[in-house]
């Protein structure tokens, strides 16, 4: 018999939130086979078995909150040939087999382990927890022999009473819905905040009450940086095997500008303030349970398309709930496309303990001035820069966003400050 527990997950992570189980008890299982998915402030993880054998006991059901450490279920041990006498019920024993069974040796795999405070074990065989899911019969109703034990043929004669059994319909209305809330009379439906929702929501609201938060806005011409791609897309998918966007040239002015302002590369650490001589570049992204923001590592010494190349990878792991906790952490400074989704303009929220967050937003033709007799329709970008103003001087966030523009409209210079 082996333990199912909640694995440590790094960086302050203490607990987790069961999303889904992906066994049943009585289900056999091979070493490696993913049990449940568990949901942390971060990402989702998938617990493996550690090695072959039946569940036994699931103590957590999806939903619960757990803790590192905590013990969730318990696995029978018993190798490859447990898992596929388990997965073999076409195969009918012997009557006078059955009616021997509560003396047969086949004892160990169904323990009388003693229940804990306020649990029911069930010393199931799997034949008989099998059978119980196929035929939808919950085995706390179903007769045990004398020792406790509940084998297929109990199931079986479980299934063959014509017994009503109302009870089954009682655990429903005592786990009903809370009451929703709302004007009466009116439509109204209550959700349960997913675990990194709720994470989300909780540090957004910390970090615009511990942050003095303020952003500061300006314009980017993109007519320059559309013409590279224009000219030069189909070569550089060719060589890269990866498209030219603009969160490649994003990341290199980002990087150029913190080089010139340093401060906004920092965070702060009770009085001391630390300054960072790396440039890990978070990315924001949205995924179907909420916004995360993997990190580009080390983008200053990246290319173009290594850029390109990793901010795609992470994307598609984000969107697929396949990040490591070591992509998400860590970074110095982030970006934010909120243009992605047409946004026009907005403030973003700095991602604490990060004292600054470029904001991103959607490509527009506007007419500009070209001097005082002409003006051209051009594509113009609003891009805000928010900033933590207890350490970051707002000359200083003004003049940074001025050097993110400048490096922008002249590309060729990315090469260089980049």
């Amino acid at each position: 018999m082996s333990e199912i527990t909640v694995p440590a997950m790094g960086e302050s992570i203490t607990e987790g939130t069961i999303y889904k189980w992906h066994v049943q008890e009585g289900d056999a299982v091979n070493q490696g086979d993913v049990l449940l998915e568990l949901e942390t402030d971060k990402v989702n993880l998938e617990i493996s078995a550690e090695e072959s054998g039946v569940v036994e006991k699931i103590l957590r059901k999806d939903g619960e909150t757990v803790q590192i450490g905590e013990v969730i279920g318990r696995l029978a041990a018993g190798g490859e040939a447990a898992a596929a006498a388990s997965a073999a019920p076409a195969k009918e024993e012997p009557k006078a087999e059955e009616k021997a069974a509560p003396a047969a040796p086949a004892a160990p795999s169904v323990p009388a382990e003693p229940a804990k405070e306020g649990e029911t074990y069930l010393a199931a065989s799997p034949a008989a927890r099998k059978l119980a899911r196929e035929q939808g019969i919950d085995l706390e109703q179903v007769n045990r022999d004398p020792k406790g034990r509940i084998y297929q043929e109990n199931v079986r004669n479980h299934a063959e009473a014509p017994a009503p059994r109302p009870a089954a319909a009682a655990p429903a209305a005592q786990t009903a819905a809370p009451a929703v809330t709302g004007q009466p009379g009116k439509p109204a439906e209550r959700q349960r905040m997913s675990r990194r929702r709720a994470t989300i929501a909780k540090r957004l609201v910390e970090a615009q009450h511990t942050a003095a938060m303020l952003t500061t806005f300006n314009e980017v011409d993109m007519t320059a940086i559309m013409d590279i791609r224009k000219r030069r897309k189909d070569a550089f998918k060719d060589k890269h095997d990866i498209g030219l966007g603009f969160m490649s040239f994003f990341t290199k002015a980002v990087v150029g500008a913190l080089k010139q302002f340093p401060l906004l590369n920092a965070e702060i650490d009770g009085e001391d303030i630390i300054v960072k001589k790396y440039y890990d570049i978070g990315i924001a992204v949205a995924a179907k349970e909420g916004l995360v923001v993997p990190v580009v590592r080390e983008a200053d010494r990246l290319s173009f398309a290594d850029i390109e190349k990793e901010i795609a990878s992470l994307a598609s792991k984000a969107r697929s709930n396949t990040l490591a906790l070591s992509e998400l952490q860590g970074g110095t400074f982030t970006i934010t496309n909120g243009g992605t989704f047409g946004s026009l303009m907005s403030t973003p929220i700095l991602n604490a303990p990060q004292v600054g967050i470029l904001g991103m937003h959607k490509i527009q033709l506007r007419p500009v001035a070209i001097d005082a007799e002409r003006s051209e329709n051009r594509p113009m970008m609003y891009i805000a820069l928010s900033y933590d103003h207890r350490i970051v001087d707002g000359s200083d966030a003004v003049r940074f966003l001025v050097t993110v523009k400048e490096l922008l409209e002249d590309p060729e210079s990315l090469l260089l400050e980049g």
